[in-house]
């Protein structure tokens, strides 16, 4: 003998609803209407936006406010700030200068030092004493060697003095 099959019992099961609309309404002192509001806004700016993309990516260097001009040209009605609203909701952006980078090709590039006595480097190096009194050293150094030629100190040190050494 083959047992009947089972039948599911439907159970009732008791879906607790929060309050109704008007008493939350009342509740934030929100009027109703605004609950079934939809902004027209966003159908508005779609065609402005498509014309915004393509005039920033025609003209790159132009920040909202000339693009904003441009888009019054074709027919728009806009104001700046609405066209500052949509620049910044699309992450339009002027991009950032970037600095040039100049290769030196006139300068030719200083050979390395191949024996003593070839190239000499001069530097100046400013110390202070305790009293307050400035020292100012000027050294002379053999690039070759590494050797230091001489060291002259000074109070104040003239460009005769400097030539005098060298």
């Amino acid at each position: 003998m083959v047992a009947a099959p089972a039948r599911r019992q439907q159970v009732a099961y008791a879906v607790k609803r929060g309050p109704s609309q008007r008493a939350a309404c009342r509740l934030f002192s929100v009027a109703r209407s605004t609950l079934a509001y939809q902004s027209h806004l966003a159908k508005k700016d779609v065609p402005v936006l498509a014309a915004m993309r393509r005039l920033s990516r025609l003209y790159p260097r132009f920040g909202y406010r000339r693009i904003t001009i441009f888009l019054r040209r074709e027919g728009y009605s806009m104001s700046f700030d609405r066209a500052w609203r949509l620049w910044r909701s699309e992450a339009l952006q002027v991009p950032k200068n970037r600095k040039r980078r100049r290769a030196a090709v006139s300068r030719p590039r200083p050979l390395p030092p191949e024996q003593r006595h070839h190239l000499w480097a001069y530097d100046f190096v400013f110390d202070r004493c305790a009293n307050g009194q400035v020292l100012k050293c000027l050294t002379i150094v053999d690039e070759y060697t590494r050797e230091c030629l001489a060291i002259t100190v000074s109070g104040r040190i003239r460009s005769a003095d400097v030539i005098e050494q060298l």
